[in-house]
């Protein structure tokens, strides 16, 4: 007859483990699934109107005036400053709104004047970024481009880190409708690692990619 002993601290330390992985279960079985989306688009479909934000480099043309015509780039405070226009809110308006704000501001100077704001080099505000942070290889905010999948945002932060639980990851949207934040699992290694098409999904401005460290 074969004895086995086991200590009292090994015990606890098995119950603990267990409770804890039966825990994580349960969170991440709360969390609902996002619909699957192909790795490449059946129709590419414009995304919503483009909001400036800071550190945006704009290009100002105002016809028949040259001299009033500029490149110029967004403030860390939200303004720009042109010839004749001094603090010009710009953040949070689409191009066309600050276009017509500015034809309102030069029409003192000028008659009936015609204004064209484009963005060249692009940031946007948070509320159109996506931002991954947790184990991958560089965390980063990233501009948000129309029909972004999971698998762009991943393949443009180069992917899961060593250490990182892909399959515990989660996504954190805003919900306009109710005005609360929403959690989604994802299952990045399936993604990544297995080539489960089943795990990509579509991504929409503002969306937060969480990525947790295994235990082990």
């Amino acid at each position: 007859m074969f004895m086995v002993c086991v200590s009292r601290t090994s015990v606890g330390l098995l119950l603990a483990g267990m409770a804890v992985a039966t825990l994580a279960g349960c969170a991440a079985g709360d969390r609902p699934a996002l619909p699957q989306a192909s790795f490449v688009a059946s129709q590419d479909k414009p995304s919503e109107e483009y909001i400036i934000g800071p550190l945006d480099q704009l290009n100002i043309f105002v016809w028949r005036n040259p001299e009033l015509s500029t490149k110029v780039q967004v403030r860390p405070d939200g303004r720009i400053t042109t010839p004749l226009i001094n603090d010009m809110p710009a953040v949070g308006k689409t191009p066309r709104m600050l276009a017509d704000d500015m034809k309102i501001s030069l029409g003192e100077y000028i008659k009936d004047p015609i204004v064209s704001v484009i963005v060249e080099n692009f940031a946007g505000t948070f509320s159109q970024q996506i931002r991954i942070v947790g184990a991958t290889e560089k965390p980063a905010s990233i501009p948000y481009r129309a029909n972004m999948t999971l698998l762009d945002a991943m393949i443009s932060v180069g992917g899961l880190s060593q250490y990182a639980a892909g399959n515990r990851a989660r996504l954190v949207r805003y919900d306009r409708a109710t005005g609360k934040q929403v959690e989604y699992a994802l299952k990045l290694s399936r993604l990544l690692k297995d080539g489960d098409s089943r795990a990509n999904v579509r991504l929409e401005p503002g969306d937060v990619i969480i990525i947790p460290e295994s235990m082990f």
